[in-house]
């Protein structure tokens, strides 16, 4: 990992697109302050197009995406995406293949939230559960006391036993069934919105992220960039991030963004 600073001024200026988590990436401590909602401001405004690439919900993409200045978000880890078309005045709603299979059993993590209830006492459902579509989010730190890393590496083994795909973010173990992530339906919205290829238009793009679940993003973009924060899982990231900021959390997001905007000026 490099520092920010150091980006070549032509790679910068060369980049189009911002892609970038949300919590602990665009937020801090759980708070999305003014100065990382400028960037977001910023960038939309200077017409890089932008979308965050996130965990959570589908009622708060819904929200995200027709009240940010962005061209569209990516939640539930790659479950869908939602781009807000503010001519037609219609919000435009993609699902991956997987969830019209799965979908159709709203039983199917009753196991493992009684897996993981008796076994990881501490552990809680997200408080954000009711506004999921696809997902089993598992709250480890948000609005429960901090877990041991070994309580969740269990709730994600305990995902795993039970036949789920999980990944750990910086607040949550998230759990869905289906072969997706982040990359998956990121390809589709910069396809389908964008009108980008990310394969041949690679050095055009940056991600923003701080946690493993950001892996196959870091591990796809030439330019993808980590929050300090990345720093704390240094080691068990599955790929590592390009370019690094000395900033966590929003203030982190907020040094890519002036790198960017600097280059163009």
């Amino acid at each position: 990992m490099r520092a920010i600073a150091e980006m070549p001024h032509q790679v910068a200026a060369n980049i189009t697109v911002v892609l970038a988590d949300i919590d602990d990436t665009i937020t801090t401590e759980g708070r999305l302050s003014a100065e990382a909602y400028s960037a977001l401001e910023n960038l939309h405004n200077a017409g890089i197009r932008v979308a965050p690439v996130t965990g959570r919900p589908a009622g708060w993409c819904d929200m995200i995406a027709r009240f940010w200045p962005v061209d569209g978000v990516v939640g539930e880890n790659g479950a869908f995406y939602y781009a807000y078309d503010p001519l037609g005045k219609k919000m435009i709603r993609k699902h991956h293949d997987a969830l019209e299979t799965y979908l159709k059993n709203p039983n199917r993590f009753d196991t493992i939230k009684k897996r993981i209830e008796t076994e990881v006492p501490g552990a809680a459902i997200s408080a954000d559960q009711p506004f999921r579509l696809a997902d089993l989010a598992i709250d480890f730190c948000e609005d429960v006391p901090a877990l041991d890393p070994a309580d969740i590496a269990q709730i994600q083994t305990i995902f795993e036993q039970e036949g789920a795909i999980a990944k750990v973010s910086s607040i949550h173990v998230n759990g869905w069934f289906g072969v997706y992530d982040k990359l998956t339906m990121s390809r589709r919205f910069a396809a389908d919105i964008l009108n980008l290829d990310i394969e041949t238009e690679n050095a055009s793009v940056v991600f923003v992220g701080d946690s493993p679940n950001d892996a196959p993003m870091f591990g796809f973009f030439n330019n993808s960039c980590g929050v300090a924060n990345v720093l704390d899982f240094k080691g068990s990231l599955p790929a590592a991030p390009k370019w690094v900021t000395t900033q966590k959390g929003g203030a982190g997001f907020v040094q890519i963004a002036e790198r960017l905007l600097s280059a163009r000026s």
